[in-house]
């Protein structure tokens, strides 16, 4: 059985990672159906940017963060002064950095199931007088379901991991900041805390091996409908 203290980063995890892909969804299915689907100059660029997470070490992410949303940063100062909105040493901080480091992995299945969506049912339902829009929520968004929903499994499973970039901008305050990575991150630090930690590590790997398995599940769904549909999208 996990400890009360132990059960508070739990619990702070789930909240950060939750909220995380709340507030990743809408941009990255934006973005996703962007890069899937509009040709345009620098498209590699847009690309790479919301890439670059996956590849930059996490405390680079977190300077970035704190460039921009620290006290005095760019939109810091302004989410603070106008909104009241405090993100350093702050739980929301961490939600910050985990929307962040997870986004690239949010995006990357949505845009293949965009991609991979036939383009004739949209034509079709935009000659039916559908807008761009119906055709988007009625259409191009239920195709992509599994990806939406594979993406997320991997944001969340990123997210619940973050360390980095959390510990930068979130600190590791017990109970207010302190994640299931950062309390393993304290009690190594401790007497005996290779044991001390056992229990949250092996919650932490049920959690993310649970979510990875859902994600390649969803995926694998996917390229099975995709193979069972070219028979009859041949024959029309």
């Amino acid at each position: 059985m996990l400890s009360e203290g132990e059960w508070q980063a739990v619990r702070l995890t789930f909240l950060v990672s939750t909220c995380a892909i709340g507030i990743s969804f809408p941009f990255a299915v934006g973005l996703a159906w962007v890069i899937a689907k509009k040709s345009f100059p620098g498209k590699w660029l847009l690309e790479v940017f919301v890439n670059l997470p996956l590849v930059l070490p996490p405390v680079v992410t977190g300077y970035f963060i704190i460039i921009l949303f620290g006290k005095n940063g760019w939109l810091g100062g302004w989410l603070e002064e106008s909104l009241g909105m405090r993100l350093i040493f702050d739980w929301k901080g961490a939600v910050l950095a985990a929307t962040v480091v997870g986004f690239p992995l949010f995006v990357r299945p949505i845009r293949l199931a965009f991609e991979q969506m036939d383009q004739r049912l949209i034509q079709a339902a935009r000659t039916l007088g559908a807008s761009r829009w119906d055709a988007f929520f009625s259409i191009a968004l239920p195709i992509a379901r599994p990806g939406i929903l594979a993406g997320g499994a991997l944001a969340f499973a990123r997210s619940m991991g973050e360390f980095g970039a959390t510990i930068m901008i979130a600190g590791n305050i017990p109970g207010e900041t302190q994640t299931i990575s950062l309390m393993i991150y304290s009690l190594l630090d401790s007497p005996n805390g290779i044991d001390l930690s056992l229990r949250l590590v092996s919650t932490s790997i049920l959690v993310a091996a649970v979510a990875l398995m859902i994600g390649e599940l969803l995926e694998h769904h996917q390229s099975k409908r995709r193979q069972e549909g070219r028979p009859s999208e041949g024959a029309q």
